[in-house]
């Protein structure tokens, strides 16, 4: 039975709570907060270190405000405790890179929640992808403004979830890149982006993000030499288009796509992580730190 200790109780905390309380052969053995904002029937604790010393947990999920991952994560890895680090690995690049290096040293297993990742949607589509030669694609997510999210912009709260499903589904890495942003309506950081990149074998890739639209899209368009693929996030719903000819004639296959909850299967994969060794589609702290230097750096 393996000892989790879930450190973050906030929207997305709570919701790894609810799937990890439905996950066979994991004991939840202890939750950690800065206040106790809910009844839970297990232990609670509002200090880390106390919390680590008392309950010695086999793995903790870091699921606080992203200007605190380091401190957490050198804490849990001084112990010991493998981690699961919600996206992004860290505020800035020297911390996660911080990180990399004590989890080489203490020889910790570790990754960083990108849990679009684990869409089913995203896996029938690379699935589809993985014959065909890539010619481009592009990304919308855009959504209003969430007023919990008062420590990051856009770009490293929302565009490094399609930077990395760039580099996931296309198995190629990121070359040249373009970034333009503004602020509109938050306080401090960018809150509507639009990001343009180079790839290998001139695949070309863009994003558009912001917080600034009245509904949620997350959408997903790929050109392949042999098809077009158009994917929805939200609806897990997957598009083919091929058999192209003059008169604009197309033809249209919805793709089998078995529904499910990202969180369910990505917390899946890490338990078996945790179990086996074996990494399956987790992102690392390494492929955090290039999202980032992509997301951050001019």
């Amino acid at each position: 039975m393996l000892r989790i200790a879930l450190i973050g109780l906030g929207s997305m905390g709570k919701n790894h709570y609810r799937v990890y309380k439905q996950i066979p052969n994991v004991e939840l053995c202890a939750l950690c907060d800065v206040e106790e904002n809910g009844t839970y029937e297990e232990p609670f604790y509002s200090d880390v270190d106390t919390m680590l010393e008392a309950e010695k947990p086999d793995a903790a999920v870091i699921v606080v405000p992203t200007f605190l991952h380091k401190e957490i994560a050198l804490k849990c890895i001084d112990k010991g405790v493998h981690i699961f680090i919600e996206k992004p690995a860290a505020s800035t690049i020297d911390d996660a890179k911080i990180i990399a290096k004590a989890v080489k040293e203490k020889n910790i297993k570790s990754c960083v929640g990108h849990i679009e990742r684990f869409n089913p949607v995203i896996q029938g589509l690379k699935s589809e992808l993985d014959d065909k030669e890539i010619y481009s694609v592009a990304i919308t997510r855009v959504g209003p403004f969430p007023p919990r999210i008062a420590d990051v912009g856009v770009l490293t709260d929302l565009s490094v979830h399609d930077i990395d499903l760039i580099r996931f589904i296309t198995g190629k890495n990121i070359l040249d890149k373009a970034i333009f942003k503004s602020r509109k309506i938050h306080n401090h950081h960018e809150d509507n982006a639009v990001l343009s990149f180079e790839l290998e074998d001139s695949v070309i890739a863009d994003i558009t993000t912001n917080w600034l639209t009245p509904f949620k899209k997350r959408r997903i368009e790929v050109a392949c030499k042999e098809a077009y693929y158009e994917a929805d996030l939200i609806t897990q719903n997957l598009n083919e288009f091929s058999g192209f000819h003059v008169n604009n004639s197309y033809v249209i296959r919805g793709c089998h796509i078995k529904k499910d909850e990202p969180l369910i299967k990505e917390i899946e994969a890490f338990v078996n992580y945790l179990e086996t060794g074996d990494k399956g589609s987790l992102a690392t702290v390494e492929d955090s730190i290039i999202t980032l230097e992509i997301a951050t750096e001019s």
